[in-house]
């Protein structure tokens, strides 16, 4: 028999999901059907596979020792050398918000980098004590939300399996509201509006493009816009997503005649130029909390709002 007492970081989560992790070699099927034997049991009494753990809950396992040997050799992990580098905004005991930079990627992607927003997050809870991988059997923090390579701004990471859960539906349910900063070329016209087409994804060249009527697979895309500085050449313009569809600033914006400065897939490579840009001039620059419905342990960031202290491509328009 082996046990597992259940950690705060692993408090939250449903018991199938801690056990997929903890106990690897464990086929679905003999789990569902050793729950249902009671060999697995939670506090020496008979549970069910959609149980959601507590914080101090006994896990015991009346299972063959065979199921606990060593899985499949894995690489180092990648926290174990990467440096801590990240613009903490804020963070408490279930959540980290970050700055990400424009130019890294949150995960890994296609090009096999291992220096991502995830890698560095991983490194900086371990090296100053925030996290330990050997203290959870199963929850590592995680991202809650992504954005692309070349934006930047605000990501949420959750350091507890029960602020995933949160904070996962929280974002499904449009109860966290993200506002954007961007700069496009030329001046936008009205100054203030409303934004509403068709975005259709074309995954074989990673783009989207823009339609004024529905056309098959295409997806409404809604955005509030309105400009708060300009210079001869240049709109600021600060945006809320009431729809979060990929490159959807990049795209709409482009759509209308005023591509984001810096916009290498749907920009002005002019105007790139000129300003001696390489990525797009997006930073996701504000988060609100705003919950309409249940947040348990995370009820106290209801109403909330976090921004990044300083975005960088503003001293464009500096006077």
């Amino acid at each position: 028999m082996k046990q597992f007492t259940i950690t705060k970081n692993d408090s939250g989560q449903r018991l199938n999901k801690f056990l997929e992790k903890a106990v690897p070699l464990l086929p679905g099927g003999l789990m569902h059907k050793y729950i249902r034997l009671k060999r697995i049991k939670i506090n020496g009494k008979r549970t069910d596979f959609a149980y959601r753990l507590q914080e101090g809950d006994l896990l015991q396992l009346y299972i063959n020792d065979e199921f606990f040997g060593k899985p499949k050799k894995k690489e180092q992990p990648t926290y174990l050398s990467a440096k801590p580098n990240i613009s903490v905004v804020y963070e408490d005991d279930h959540i980290l918000l970050v700055n990400k930079p424009a130019g890294l990627v949150v995960h890994e992607d296609d090009s096999g980098t291992v220096d991502t927003l995830i890698a560095r997050i991983h490194a900086y809870l371990y090296q100053y004590g925030r996290w330990d991988p050997n203290d959870a059997a199963s929850f590592t923090p995680s991202l809650c939300n992504r954005i692309d390579r070349g934006t930047s701004g605000i990501v949420i990471a959750a350091k507890t399996a029960e602020a995933l859960r949160v904070m996962n539906q929280k974002i499904r349910d449009r109860e966290i509201h993200k506002s954007y900063l961007c700069v496009t070329c030329g001046h936008v016209r009205p100054r203030e509006g409303h934004i509403q087409n068709y975005i259709l994804r074309h995954e074989n060249e990673h783009r989207v493009s823009v339609h004024d009527h529905p056309v098959p697979g295409a997806r409404t895309a809604v955005t509030q816009y309105r400009v708060i500085n300009e210079t001869p050449e240049l709109s600021l313009v600060e945006c809320d997503l009431i729809t979060g569809r990929t490159h959807q600033l990049r795209a709409q914006f482009a759509h209308m005649g005023h591509p984001l400065l810096g916009d290498s897939k749907y920009g002005t490579n002019d105007m790139n130029r000129k300003y001696h840009r390489k990525s797009q001039a997006l930073c996701s620059y504000k988060l609100r909390f705003d919950f309409t419905t249940d947040a348990g342990s995370l009820a106290y960031l209801n109403g909330r709002t976090f921004t990044v202290p300083r975005v960088e491509f503003m001293s464009l328009f500096d006077s």
